[in-house]
């Protein structure tokens, strides 16, 4: 079993037993994606059939606050004690929510770069939480005219698109 399996069968496995400590017993299926010239990243996919809606509602509340949360954990936990260049990338997802505003972000980045070549001027893209942001920089790495940094401090952190 590779690094990365082992990781993910830890991230799972944490995962759950989260769930089940929150009083939301549900099995998790790992998934993969790749992230621009980035690493890959661990989709961890919780099984919503075992939750009640109210419970899935809580998790995606206030535009996901909940799974961002948990997510947050997941990076910071499961990549504890392991070297900068090794870290794992963890994305939690439930009912689609992710790979749906996945898809809007990048809708929207786009219509953002094609504004900045047009006109040159930088694009600040606000509400946008830290994984998004971290989503949008390993996009944009593979662009040779973009560039992208973040500016402020939370929770007023900003991404910001900008010709190189």
């Amino acid at each position: 079993m590779s690094i990365w399996e082992q990781n993910s069968e830890k991230a799972k496995q944490w995962l759950e037993k989260l769930l089940k400590l929150m009083a939301m017993p549900a099995d998790v299926q790992i998934g993969v994606q790749e992230l621009g010239t980035g690493p890959s990243s661990c989709w961890l996919i919780i099984d919503s059939s075992q939750l009640s809606p109210q419970q899935v509602e809580l998790l995606l509340a206030n535009k996901g606050e909940g799974l961002d949360a948990i997510q947050s954990l997941a990076n910071t936990i499961l990549n504890i004690g392991v070297e900068s260049a090794e870290h794992q990338f963890y994305i939690v997802e439930i009912n689609g929510y992710r790979q749906q505003r996945q898809s809007e972000l990048f809708d929207w980045v786009n219509q953002a770069a094609t504004q900045v070549r047009q006109t040159g001027q930088e694009i600040e893209l606000k509400a946008l939480s830290s994984a998004e942001r971290r989503q949008i920089h390993a996009f944009f790495q593979e662009e040779n005219d973009l560039t992208t940094e973040s500016r402020g401090v939370e929770p007023d952190r900003r991404l910001v698109i900008r010709l190189k």
